[in-house]
């Protein structure tokens, strides 16, 4: 498409097909920075490019941030978990404003991040920073003697986080002492947090200017496993309450532009509990979900135009479609894990192919035969995505594949 030199310049931090393909498709100018495995690809399909190592913290660090205010880029986007910092510090020099790498740290550390909500007046869990093994054991003899468990009782997990981990990765659910003794001494320091009851969920906000433009409420079938959009009827009755939260949100972290993530809970009382949030699109392939189910939207073209200092008040209000109203469909996805120790092939299940829901997979033969064995949440091997107009069942037939062999 036509790129307009009046509107903003965008740099794309870290690697994403889907992203490309929309900044290709959109009328703002962008280049890729990302690590340099990507360059031939970008040479190959004329995709404008700068090479970076985001692992890298070092005296060179600022030179990204000098070499994209050179090229008169007006912003970075980050398109992952770790490079979320770096798209704060350079942001910070783009846009002249220092406070913004402060709030991406505070995006990035989970302990930190919790005590800013905290000071919103946005509820939270209990939570403690751990630094070895002594300190989890404490935290949940502590936490389950504030519930008042006698002796005998059966524990109330406790929730084991990385500080800066994407997601589900490094999240270790924990009973018993000897729970404490599998984890390896390199994953401290790490959050604990107590276990909350509740429906979990998630949500997708486009911010811009300081306010809401569109919000999405993801509903998880299993954290891990499945998730869809929009959410179902039951869980959208929530959306009055769960926009104000958000905007409370946004105040506590003085958020002006940009995509949140934020996870909740939501008790059987109907008390919103705060999770954690991210500055980046969901993983599970939510923004693609959220593409099939709206007609003309591309969610990282929103997001272009949210980040964007030069994109209008006008044209950002233009851009979303009406939450749930003109959603077409749900659209789910699952995230395949083998269920066997040992697998030599990929078979899609019958009754999976034959339902009517079915779209298409992204599952690819086993390189190897041995499954390792799942630490924590561990990596799903690849998304199976469904879409139909019936959120029931949609639900159903997700919480279904947890019981099916695509590895035999």
């Amino acid at each position: 498409m036509k790129k307009d030199p009046e509107k903003g310049y965008i740099a794309l931090l870290g690697w994403s097909l889907s992203a490309v393909e929309a900044a290709e498709k959109f009328d703002r100018r962008y280049v890729v920075v990302a690590p340099d495995w990507a360059e031939e690809y970008c040479n190959t399909h004329n995709i404008p490019y700068i090479p970076w190592n985001f692992e890298r913290l070092n005296d060179r660090s600022m030179e990204i941030a000098e070499t994209l205010k050179d090229k008169g880029v007006d912003v970075a986007i980050p398109l992952f978990e770790e490079t979320v910092e770096w798209a704060g510090a350079i942001n910070s020099v783009l846009l002249n404003n220092p406070r913004l790498l402060g709030q991406s740290m505070l995006m990035r550390d989970k302990s930190l991040m919790k005590r800013r909500a905290q000071l919103g007046g946005i509820r939270v869990g209990i939570f403690e920073e751990a630094h070895d093994h002594e300190d989890v054991i404490r935290f949940l003899k502590r936490v389950n003697q504030t519930l008042l468990k006698l002796e005998g009782d059966l524990n109330d997990p406790i929730h084991l986080k990385a500080f800066d981990k994407a997601g589900c990765l490094g999240h270790r659910v924990i009973r018993t002492p000897d729970d404490v003794d599998g984890i390896p001494a390199e994953e401290f320091p790490a959050l604990m947090e107590s276990h909350l009851d509740g429906w979990e969920f998630a949500v997708e906000a486009w911010i811009h200017n300081g306010k809401i433009q569109f919000l999405n409420i993801s509903e998880y079938v299993t954290l891990g496993y499945s998730v869809f959009v929009p959410a179902s009827p039951e869980l959208e009755s929530y959306r009055a309450q769960i926009t104000q939260e958000i905007e409370k949100l946004i105040k506590a972290f003085d958020i002006e532009f940009g995509v949140i993530h934020p996870e909740y809970f939501v008790t059987s009382d109907g008390t919103m509990y705060f999770g954690e949030v991210a500055y980046r699109p969901p993983g599970f392939k939510v923004f693609e979900l959220l593409e099939r189910v709206y007609d003309g939207f591309n969610a990282y073209q929103a997001s272009m135009l949210v980040f964007d200092p030069k994109a209008t008040d006008e044209e950002v209000a233009a851009y979303f479609p009406k939450p749930v109203e003109d959603a077409k469909a749900h659209a789910g996805c699952f995230g395949v894990y083998p269920r066997r120790r040992v697998v030599s092939k990929l078979e899609i299940p019958e009754e999976t192919e034959n339902h009517p829901y079915f779209e298409s997979h992204e599952l690819t033969t086993p390189m190897e035969e041995i499954v390792t064995k799942r630490t924590a949440f561990g990596t799903h091997w690849g998304l199976v995505y469904f879409v139909g107009e019936d959120s029931d069942e949609m639900k159903r037939l997700l919480k279904r594949q947890e019981e099916l062999d695509y590895y035999i």
